[in-house]
């Protein structure tokens, strides 16, 4: 194997590894916006737990469009599937993980394999920086305001503390490469809410080969039929990478959202 087809078969499979450990620190004195900052995490630390309760009691439809760039962004390879899609969420040793599940349909399973392409998982639970066990592990900071579809909204930039425990790995023949993630946040200060969250990773992987990566996650309200309450869940998430020589983008949506225990199907709200 040559050195391009080495570089290339190694960032092929792109995935997250969750898991949860408890982290503790030492705040300083805090001035009235660092007070601010803390009380729209704590919201939003809020809204995160009680999405992970919620998880494991649901599935949704998931399509994916895996994409091959060239250099000029012209898409040369591409294919698209559909999946039954859910995340299932386990305990242990006093650790959280989430284990995505994707299930083809029967008619999809007989096709004949493609070229490969990149391989994405994990990325709509990137929300699990807002954890409050990962909070201790990322530095925050306010980015002022602004407003999507008319929706006021408070912007939270993330940089992840080297050293520290991160949500996020990349899998790179069986070595787990923590990920160095920042980015930004678009959250309703008043309930918490993610609304939109932007994560890069631009430097510090060039020896596997990956220059750059970019995902930016959507967020959408859904109603479901034995209950009033809205919830915000993943809508869409888009991932884009880029290696020595190789440039993907993987596009997953999310819709069709249906709780076990109920038989009707909810559609993700169109943003």
């Amino acid at each position: 194997m040559n050195k391009r087809s080495e570089i290339a078969s190694l960032i092929r499979s792109l995935c997250l590894f969750i898991g949860v450990a408890v982290l503790c620190v030492v705040f300083p004195e805090r001035g009235v916006a660092d007070d601010q900052l803390d009380a729209v995490l704590e919201r939003t630390g809020k809204q995160v737990s009680a999405f992970l309760d919620l998880i494991s009691e649901m599935n949704c439809t998931e399509r994916v469009l895996q994409e091959k760039l060239a250099d000029n962004g012209k898409v040369v390879e591409k294919e698209e599937s559909t999946f039954d899609y859910l995340i299932i969420l386990s305990t242990s040793d006093g650790e959280l993980s989430l284990v995505e599940s994707r299930i083809a349909p029967e008619d999809a399973k007989h096709k004949k394999p493609r070229t490969p392409l990149l391989i994405s998982n994990g990325f709509s639970t990137l929300f699990l920086v807002f954890h409050p066990y990962y909070v201790p592990g990322f530095q925050f900071t306010q980015e002022g305001e602004e407003s999507l579809n008319g929706r006021p909204l408070t912007k939270i930039h993330f940089q992840h503390i080297p050293g520290m425990r991160s949500p996020a790995a990349l899998a790179v023949r069986g070595r787990e490469y923590p990920l160095e993630l920042s980015g930004t946040a678009w959250i309703d200060p008043a309930s918490g809410v993610i609304v939109k969250l932007s994560a890069n990773v631009d430097s510090g992987m060039q020896d596997v080969g990956l220059r750059t990566l970019h995902s930016e996650v959507r967020f959408a309200p859904v109603t479901f039929h034995n209950s009033p309450e809205s919830f915000w869940l993943p809508a869409q998430a888009t991932v884009e990478v880029e290696s020595r020589h190789q440039h993907w983008r993987n596009t997953h949506q999310f819709s069709g959202y249906r709780r076990f225990a109920v038989d009707t199907r909810e559609q993700v709200a169109n943003k």
